[in-house]
């Protein structure tokens, strides 16, 4: 699969408790739907430490006991195929932050 050099990195920020309509974890519900459709590729990144709209502080510290830890699952590819999967990462979602920025690849893959 070739990627243009001028892509569009998409982030959505949700808690790891947060999950699909069908119970699935929502970062696996997300990352399937991006395999489903052909994207270039997803990472899901889960963080020690973070807040969101609530302001409630979710933490990895040992004496915490509900965690929920803030995960960002990113998905970079060409922008039409990032406009066309943001309707379905909506559909997918209920409370969470989704971002998308402009992109230069550098490199996807082995190559030059």
């Amino acid at each position: 699969m070739e990627l243009p050099s001028q892509c569009v990195l998409l982030r959505i920020f949700f808690g790891e408790d947060d999950r699909a309509a069908d119970g699935t974890p929502l970062h696996e519900a997300i990352v399937i739907k991006a395999r489903e459709t052909g994207m270039a590729g997803a990472t899901v990144l889960r963080g020690p430490l973070g807040f969101g709209r609530s302001s409630v502080l979710h933490t990895a510290k040992i004496l915490r006991l509900s965690q929920d830890l803030p995960i960002v699952v990113e998905i970079v590819d060409a922008p039409e195929k990032i406009d066309a999967l943001i309707p379905q990462i909506k559909a997918l979602t209920n409370s969470c932050l989704i971002t998308r920025e402009k992109v230069e690849v550098i490199r996807y893959g082995d190559g030059d």
